[in-house]
């Protein structure tokens, strides 16, 4: 559906127009036709819907919703997990920290006559 505009230049025979104006010139007249056509197409499919395209949408629609869906549920699980491990992480390092100190063990110093200096009490 091609207009003679698209394959013949108006404005190249013209006098008053240098070669560069004129195809400036053709340009916009070229893109002014495809402008009204876009809107006679645009037009024609709000007035008549595509119903097999309306359902292959609708189908489409649907698809993503699962697909979204799908992705919220593994981001939120890769989040549960990362936090399951942080909070392993610290409970290991508590665990370990408890281990190296004796929560009742005392410790004094004093400098007896045999050389001893600590006494764990």
């Amino acid at each position: 559906m091609s207009s003679a505009i698209e394959s013949v230049n108006p404005y190249a025979n013209n006098s008053q127009l240098s070669e560069l104006e004129s195809e400036v010139l053709w340009e916009y007249a070229k893109l002014g036709d495809k402008i009204r056509r876009i809107t006679a197409l645009a037009k024609d499919a709000a007035e008549n819907p595509n119903e097999g395209l309306l359902a292959d949408l609708r189908e489409l629609e649907k698809s993503m919703k699962l697909v979204i869906t799908l992705y919220r549920t593994s981001v939120w699980m890769i989040i549960q997990e990362q936090d399951l491990n942080n909070q392993q992480e610290w409970e290991a390092e508590e665990s370990h920290e408890r281990s190296e100190v004796p929560e009742h063990s005392v410790s004094r110093s004093f400098i007896s006559d045999e050389g001893d200096s600590t006494v764990h009490y």
